[in-house]
């Protein structure tokens, strides 16, 4: 087993990554804020097929509005290492917030319709700060095949909306959300959670299911789906629903009805410090 290298400047990595490029090699990318778990390894496992594997660590400030958890945010940089290196990753990008926003101003990335629902409604800063810190990293690592993910599926297609709109060589990847043994979707967010609230918050797993089930049961319209999944996540007595929503995977638009070609169900619940959102697709049998 090799040691993984670490990059901390612009200027080191982007000439590191240049001359691999040169030499026909492609780049695999992994965009993390640290705190890595088996979710993270799997993105990392998928961008090895690639000749160079590159894990971004970057806490970034610009996405986390001033009530959130930014001081706080886990981390644990000697695991998050040794994770990247027993997954086979090749570098380390773990740079300052002043190596990755130079300069006095950050100009950020307007992000369109698509980032104002849901999370985005929730958490207004948020989607402009996500695409303003990926931007400069696709401009940072250059062409590449990204790996992120679909258990933030806004965040998924608000990348994948800004990759195409600003022309950006960089071919996006979403990779299935990995889940613990009784289907909580994990997040570094999750060690925030007591004992009682970590029991009860497999509950938007759940939820998720029974609308899936719903709709492979021939149920269309929407609302009645969204009330299903409201009320299983309504009994866990530690649980505060922010959303339970039914959408087009492409607009995040509610359809009138369902159809053939299937939605996507979200939910979005807070236990005590810990908010936890979770998604799945439903497609009519």
């Amino acid at each position: 087993m090799t040691g993984v290298e670490v990059a901390r400047t612009v200027a080191g990595l982007r000439s590191r990554l240049d001359a691999e490029r040169a030499a026909g090699k492609t780049v695999g990318l992994v965009p993390t804020m640290g705190c890595l778990h088996a979710g993270h390894a799997s993105l990392i496992d998928a961008a090895t097929g690639n000749d160079l594997t590159v894990v971004s660590l970057f806490v970034n400030p610009l996405q986390f509005a001033p009530d959130e958890d930014l001081a706080d945010y886990p981390g644990d940089s000697e695991a998050d290492l040794e994770v990247c290196t027993l997954h086979g990753a090749d570098l380390l990008f773990s740079p300052s917030v002043e190596e990755m926003y130079p300069g006095t101003g950050v100009p950020e990335v307007e992000v369109g319709d698509l980032a104002a629902r849901y999370e985005g409604a929730s958490r207004p800063t948020h989607f402009g700060g996500v695409a303003t810190a990926v931007s400069r990293l696709f401009k940072v690592v250059g062409a590449c095949r990204a790996y992120f993910g679909e258990k933030d599926f806004q965040q998924l297609a608000v990348v994948r909306q800004m990759v195409a709109e600003h022309s950006i060589p960089v071919e996006v990847i979403g990779c299935p959300t990995v889940r613990e043994h009784d289907g909580l979707a994990l997040s570094s967010r999750n060690v925030y959670l007591t004992a009682p609230e970590r029991g009860e918050a497999p509950v938007l797993y759940r939820a998720l299911q029974v609308g899936a089930a719903v709709v492979e049961g021939g149920e269309t319209d929407p609302g009645a789906v969204v009330s299903l999944m409201a009320e299983v996540v309504g009994s866990a007595a530690t649980g505060e629903l922010d959303y339970a929503a039914v959408v087009d995977p492409a607009t995040f638009e509610t359809p009138t009805r369902i159809t053939g070609a299937g939605v996507r169900l979200l939910v979005a619940c807070r236990f005590g410090r810990a908010r936890l959102i979770d998604n799945m697709a439903a497609v009519p049998a």
